[in-house]
């Protein structure tokens, strides 16, 4: 039985009623493959060092099969974008990702305009597939350059050189992919001020419609969280960000969200989705997913994370789900929702929770005194000072 009248969210005192959601949001699926050549010693990924034969076909019937246990949930809704990550898709070959694709639209049907995203990285096996990838209807490729600079590349444990990472670039569009993200690093191993605006001058040159750029940080569970590198200082970690930004400004890339930039009209349709509370099927190992319901239940899954238990037809492809309490919604929903420059209309608010807005007032009130978040009625956006102290922000709305 399906209860239209959820519990009431208490926030400030406020007794806000959850509705049923009125408009499902757009859905979109994550493919994880897990699988690389040498896990990099900074990566927290769920990604394991491939043997010299992948089980392809074994992984491809895995992904459909579990895409069929999460179908009851999608509505019959269509597809809005696709995004391959891993670990690295690109070891697959087109045949085996062609399988899927076909597996999939058969499942789901495709919006007319959908954005299929495929990471790849720059070595010169992966470029070869990039014009077979790109005849699957595969749309828009994200390659993992990191940085030019063969010291970096060495520090980070990157496998290609800074020559293949330029040619990945041209080759993609030889291939016919006229949107392409450039993944960079900055923050690296005694990286100083001129070495990153250099891997960044030389992005920018390869034109690009998209640019990941992003600071290393150190993960638990990873090489250089128990062998830390010698990193930049903090002044110098200021001075990269600050210098960098007004380099991509200067060269027409909009910064769209914390370390996302685009061309006009380029931005990510898979990650604006993810960042404004859309939902989103995941599959594969260790894939996460965030599906609403119409009766207002919003349910997150996460899938077995081992490979080799993945494909073990004795295990569960869901490991776990959690449906969201009406008390976390607020900060689920902001967590995402502040990351993007601009912030999103605050009418999606009510739209993808079933709360009102309402039920925000006081944590709005809160951080529009401390300068954190603008005020502006019809939108939800932090400031300049919210973005830089997004933390602090988001805490105003625990309470």
């Amino acid at each position: 039985m399906i209860d239209d009248a959820p519990a009431p969210l208490i926030h400030g005192g406020v007794q806000t009623p959850r509705a049923p959601l009125p408009v499902l949001p757009p859905l979109a699926l994550y493919v994880h493959i897990p699988w690389c050549v040498r896990k990099c010693p900074y990566c927290d990924f769920n990604s394991h060092t491939a043997s010299p034969q992948l089980p392809e076909e074994e992984y491809v019937d895995a992904l459909l099969a579990d895409l069929d246990q999460d179908l009851h949930a999608v509505y019959g809704r269509p597809l809005s974008s696709i995004f391959f990550g891993g670990g690295t898709p690109s070891l697959f070959s087109a045949q085996a990702l062609g399988r899927l694709l076909k597996g999939v639209e058969a499942r789901i049907p495709f919006a007319q305009d959908i954005e299929i995203t495929l990471e790849a990285n720059p070595g010169t096996f992966e470029q070869e597939k990039f014009v077979a990838y790109r005849a699957l209807g595969i749309n828009r490729l994200s390659i993992g350059i990191q940085s030019f600079q063969q010291a970096k590349l060495e520090a980070l444990g990157r496998i290609h050189n800074g020559d293949e990472a330029v040619r990945a670039a041209g080759m993609a569009r030889q291939a016919g992919f006229d949107n392409f993200n450039l993944d960079l690093m900055h923050g690296l191993p005694d990286q100083s001020l001129e070495d990153a605006l250099s891997d960044l001058r030389q992005a920018i040159a390869l034109k690009p419609t998209h640019l990941s750029w992003y600071q290393l940080t150190l993960e638990p569970n990873t090489v250089f969280w128990n062998q830390p590198p010698t990193l930049p200082e903090d002044d110098t970690l200021w001075d990269i960000q600050e210098a960098g930004q007004a380099l991509l400004a200067e060269h027409g890339y909009a910064q769209y969200e914390v370390s996302a930039y685009a061309q006009p009209g380029r931005a990510a349709r898979h990650n604006l989705n993810y960042w404004s509370f859309g939902d989103f099927i995941g599959i594969g190992a260790g894939a996460h997913g965030k599906l609403s319901h119409p009766d207002g239940r919003i349910v997150r899954t996460w899938k077995t994370r081992l490979p080799k238990d993945y494909l073990n037809p004795a295990k569960s492809f869901q490991a776990g789900e959690k449906t969201l309490a009406n008390e976390e919604l607020p900060f689920e929903f902001l967590m995402n929702a502040l990351r993007l420059t601009a912030g999103v209309e605050a009418r999606l608010y009510p739209e993808r929770t079933g709360l009102s807005l309402q039920s925000l007032a006081e944590g709005r009130r809160e951080a529009e005194q401390s300068g954190l978040l603008q005020v502006e009625p019809t939108r939800l956006a932090a400031t300049e000072r919210g973005q830089l102290f997004l933390n602090d922000l988001l805490q105003t709305f625990l309470s």
